[in-house]
């Protein structure tokens, strides 16, 4: 959709705002527009800004007006309010073209919880924020309350959690195939095997020197996370080198849950679950994604459903009473009712954790893949729907969510949980209550101070970039932790 700007410059909100409610029609700024298109004006006053935007499909005028109040004279707040209200008069403009509201209706954010902790932080009750989310956001009632919960339960960690108190991340960039879906920095091991190595000496070398930098700053470790990638994609001596040395040069006195992916069932074998038990881990994910053999086929992943349930009875006999199991609603060639199989037969199996997600399209796919990806709203609906209804009444209940861009009709990735076995680092992580240390390489590291400020750092994408970085991150990651 070609668009044009009126007293403002907000093109990312308004670009934004477009593509969420239009994801297969691209947003183009053009100056002087005429015929169909968007029109976004804002004025202000000392008291408020008021957004305008008139949207022309086939010739046919829709507009809406929003003005949202300053909530103080400051430019931060002032520039807050005048993208809330030109983001809010787009979605009232074009929601009456669509054939439903988006069930987040306005909201764009990958964290909704956190915009609902908000409110109740300037003191407003669950039953307040759930209303405002609903009649000033759009957001549908089912979803209101899902945020609603997430912002309660980060609420309850955030009051667990000391000023000095810091999870670790640890990255293994590494799979044994690379998904048809997958948009994270991986390299598979058919390629980049000789990278490994080296890899896990640089990331043992890069944990010696967090873990001294640590105990220098008096920083407490209360949750670790071993994530990719895949990590069983090591050996199991690798697993055990990485693990030792965790061991051995960070205090890990404060630690209350310790997880490893160990992921595709493909690489998962009794020598590695032992070392990954050997070295501490509490918590491990076995990820089928789907249970439906012809849908793994179609996605790449080279295992059956079968080696899922073996591999989760694997990690049961060695003793692993914290199990997480991802699935992805949206999987090329899943239906409504095989996506209800997989949610069955896991919530059978009774793992501790369930986490749904929603397939999110590559930022880079063609027009045309987000066109068909839009087209399965109806049937990605009805897979979230059915799933909440079963891991409901199965005994468990949501306790994190967050959103992506470009996700299939517009939804959300939700961690469902038994009574007590939420994950500390997935809340943390994901609400951003804590300074969180990434090791390894594409680490993104967030110190997070007691106002909420949030500094980033970033390590090298790529294994290759990361192997010849180790002085500039020692320097910077010092950096980071004296701020």
């Amino acid at each position: 959709m070609n668009y044009t700007l009126k007293g403002h410059d907000y093109r990312h909100a308004v670009e934004e705002m477009l593509l969420h409610l239009l994801p297969a029609d691209m947003p183009i700024y053009v100056e002087g527009l005429s015929g169909d298109g968007c029109v976004s004006t804002l004025e202000t006053d000392a008291n408020r800004a008021i957004a305008t935007a008139c949207i022309t499909q086939d010739g046919v005028p829709y507009s809406s007006t929003r003005a949202i109040a300053y909530r103080s004279a400051e430019v931060l707040e002032r520039r807050r309010a005048e993208s809330e209200a030109v983001r809010l008069s787009l979605y009232d403009a074009i929601v009456p073209t669509l054939p439903r509201p988006p069930v987040w209706g306005s909201l764009t954010g990958v964290r909704p919880a956190k915009l609902a902790r908000t409110h109740m932080e300037r003191g407003m009750s669950t039953a307040e924020v759930a209303r405002e989310l609903r009649e000033h956001y759009g957001v549908s009632t089912e979803r209101a309350a899902l945020a609603v919960r997430a912002a309660a339960i980060a609420e309850d960690c955030k009051r667990s959690l000391g000023e000095k108190d810091v999870s670790l991340y640890v990255g293994i960039p590494f799979c044994p195939s690379r998904c048809a879906y997958c948009s994270f920095v991986s390299a598979s091991v058919e390629r980049a095997a000789p990278l490994i190595p080296p890899y896990v000496d640089a990331l043992c070398a890069e944990i010696e020197m967090t873990g001294r930098l640590l105990a220098q700053g008096g920083w407490n470790v209360v949750s670790l996370y071993i994530g990719g990638g895949t990590p069983t994609t090591l050996s199991a001596e690798q697993l055990l080198k990485l693990t030792q040395s965790l061991q051995n040069h960070v205090d890990l006195h404060a630690l209350r849950e310790y997880t490893v992916e160990a992921g595709r069932p493909d690489t998962i074998t009794r020598e590695k679950l032992e070392a990954i038990r050997a070295g501490g881990a509490t918590r491990i994910s076995i990820n089928p994604q789907t249970m439906n053999d012809e849908v793994l086929r179609r996605i790449g992943r080279r295992h059956s459903a079968e080696e899922v349930l073996a591999s989760y009875a694997l990690a049961r006999e060695i003793g692993f009473d914290c199990i997480n199991m991802d699935t992805i609603a949206g999987l090329d060639g899943d239906t409504p009712a095989s996506f209800a199989r997989t949610i069955d037969i896991l919530s059978d199996l009774a793992p501790e954790n369930i986490t749904v997600h929603t397939l999110a399209i590559k930022r880079a796919a063609d027009l045309s893949d987000k066109r068909a990806n839009a087209a399965k709203r109806d049937e990605v609906a009805a897979m979230l729907d059915s799933a909440s209804r079963r891991l409901t009444a199965t005994g468990y209940a949501p306790y994190y969510l967050y959103r992506q861009k470009f996700t299939a009709g517009g939804f959300e990735n939700v961690g469902w949980c038994k009574p007590g076995t939420e994950s500390l680092y997935n809340v943390c992580m994901m609400e951003e209550l804590q300074t969180i240390v990434s090791i390894g390489a594409g680490g993104v590291s967030k110190k997070v101070t007691g106002e909420g400020r949030i500094t980033r750092l970033s390590n090298p994408k790529y294994p290759t970039e990361y192997l010849t970085a180790t002085d500039r991150i020692a320097t910077a990651r010092a950096k980071l932790l004296a701020l």
